[in-house]
């Protein structure tokens, strides 16, 4: 399988992602010389990781006829000083709210997910150190 993305320089430092349809821009801030037309590139790294794991903690929970109320992840990317300033630490905290929600199997789903299905996690846990964290709110 194979996946082809378009992205076309539309002036200055914008770019449009073309994907599945979908458009997505990037820029940067008037300060580095952008519009602020859209997000930067480097944070959509983290947007795509969430995306790609909680596709599969939703789909591994339901198969275990789990549904939380609430789900919200919130992946915290730390930056090296030099540059280039790639991620060199990741942390995902995922949040859950529900009714009698075991907390075993909200740890097996995610590992499952970072482990063997996420490619996105797989990936960048060869060059990056990543974590998580589970919160149960009331």
């Amino acid at each position: 399988m194979q996946n082809v993305i378009s992205v076309r320089w539309t002036g200055k430092v914008s770019f449009e992602a073309a994907i599945d349809e979908h458009k997505i821009i990037m820029d940067l801030d008037e300060e580095k010389g952008g519009q602020n037309t859209g997000p930067r590139p480097k944070p959509l790294m983290l947007a795509s990781l969430g995306g790609c794991t909680g596709v599969d903690v939703i789909m591994i929970l339901k198969k275990m006829r789990i549904e939380p109320e609430y789900f919200n992840m919130q992946i915290i990317g730390d930056q090296a000083e030099e540059i280039p300033r790639k991620y060199e630490k990741i942390k995902i905290i995922y949040e859950f709210k529900g009714k009698d929600l075991p907390l075993d199997k909200l740890k097996q789903a995610i590992e499952l997910s970072q482990d063997k299905y996420c490619g996105v996690s797989v990936v960048y846990r060869q060059a990056i150190d990543m974590s998580y964290e589970i919160r149960i709110l009331e």
